[in-house]
């Protein structure tokens, strides 16, 4: 069992304002890093992380409940690619994560915010994808899925019109990999899957 925590954050003034050196948290900095933003309870980013030992992922939830369950799991298992960081989403990703650092964004089951005056909340937005594309490394990719209709079809539409992603074949995750959300709803509501690649 790994006896360190798992657990990073901005330690100074000027890392709160970021970039973070998220690449020297790794014991191998120089591999892909791959970002589960909002990881949850971690069913995903364990799984994945078990399966692609050569690659890094950095797990990010504002949860800090959620954040210590995954981080003593991570531990338990020995998944030393793992590193996790209690944060918002729009925030780390806007802010705190290096340029050009992101070899794939995994955003599962984001907050709908089904109501008409709460649409404003919502993670995907202009800002949000100029996030994307300043963290993103040449051809990186982002891998959307949720199971909320309205909030896919405007998804659809935003990357649709933004001339700097490209429409991959959406990910469809092995039983093992899928979030307990997706477990949940996979039965009772279509899931809809959005994959993009960086121009």
């Amino acid at each position: 069992m790994i006896a360190e925590s798992l657990r990073r954050e901005p330690l100074t003034a000027e890392e709160w304002l970021g970039p973070l050196p998220v690449p020297d948290w790794f014991a191998h900095p120089e591999r892909p890093l791959e970002v589960d933003l909002g990881s949850g309870k971690g069913r995903f980013l364990l799984a994945r992380a078990a399966r692609y030992p050569n690659i890094n992922f950095l797990g990010i939830d504002r949860m800090l409940r959620r954040i210590r369950k995954v981080d003593n799991r991570a531990r338990r298992l020995d998944l030393d690619n793992i590193r996790l960081l209690r944060m918002e989403a729009y925030y780390a990703t806007a802010y705190l994560m290096p340029a050009a650092s992101v070899s794939v964004y995994y955003i599962f089951f984001p907050d709908p915010w089904p109501k008409a005056r709460h649409e404003g909340h919502r993670l995907f937005n202009e800002r949000f994808l100029d996030a994307l594309v300043r963290t993103l490394a040449p051809s990186g990719q982002v891998h959307v899925a949720t199971d909320h209709a309205p909030y896919f079809e405007q998804l659809s539409e935003i990357f649709a019109r933004d001339a700097r992603f490209a429409a991959i074949a959406p990910l469809v995750l092995p039983e093992e990999e899928q979030t307990d959300f997706e477990r949940v709803y996979r039965d009772i509501k279509p899931i809809g899957r959005l994959s993009v690649r960086k121009v």
